[in-house]
């Protein structure tokens, strides 16, 4: 999915959409996490969808004390996010750091939108920083996990 998020003129609904990405991103741990077999990705993926519950608070504080309502749910991102999950598991679980990947490629996309968005407010500066740090290492670990997973496969075909 190529996400939108962050290319709104105003930052608070930047913001907005923002946290709505993130709520998407948790449906589709959770979705991931009851899927997978391997331990220590699912150990993995429930620290990551900590930090977008995180980001939520942090983010949702932010809205609110600039008087506004943060979103509550994903609303339709979630089912473009989590439908990828789903569909990954019938496939098994290297589909599924696959489908993961593709999520968290789209949420470093919307953090660095919004890392430099023209119209970002102060109060915003060190959540957003924190949570463009938190969506790099997730990519970066799911990349290192996927090359990992092939090179296995690569082994027990050879052998």
């Amino acid at each position: 999915m190529t996400t939108f998020v962050g290319t709104q003129e105003n930052f608070i609904d930047a913001l907005k959409s923002l946290i709505e990405l993130d709520y998407a991103a948790i449906a589709s741990y959770e979705e991931a996490i009851q899927h997978l077999t391997n331990h220590k990705y699912k150990n993995n993926l429930q620290e990551f969808k900590g930090d977008h519950e995180r980001h939520i608070v942090e983010l949702g504080n932010i809205v609110r004390n600039l008087g506004e309502e943060p979103p509550q749910s994903a609303g339709m991102k979630q089912i473009l996010t989590q439908g990828k999950v789903v569909f990954a598991n019938l496939l098994g679980d290297k589909a599924i750091l696959k489908a993961m990947k593709t999520n968290e490629d789209d949420t470093n996309v919307a953090y660095e939108r919004l890392n430099s968005h023209p119209g970002k407010l102060t109060e915003a500066i060190m959540a957003l920083e924190q949570g463009l740090r938190d969506e790099r290492r997730h990519r970066a670990w799911l990349i290192n996990e996927i090359k990992e997973s092939e090179k296995a496969t690569e082994k027990e075909n050879a052998a």
